[in-house]
């Protein structure tokens, strides 16, 4: 059985109107992220991927290679 993802809106989007923001969602071994105009459409990745995902946002640098 399935369980329902609980979404919530993140702190980053601030004060937005409507769905113009990003929500997270956790499960037991994935994270969840979509965009709230398009809540069907959602990506779904391991909590240290998104930890080093992070990571490489605040520190600024880093580059992005393609597999």
């Amino acid at each position: 059985m399935t369980q329902a993802l609980h979404w919530q809106k993140s702190t980053f989007s601030g004060g937005a109107e409507g769905n113009a923001c990003v929500e997270l969602a956790a499960s037991p071994n994935a994270v969840h992220l979509r965009e709230g105009d398009t809540p069907a459409t959602h990506l779904t990745t391991t909590p240290t991927a998104l930890a080093h995902l992070l990571a490489g946002i605040r520190s600024g640098g880093g580059t992005v290679s393609s597999a």
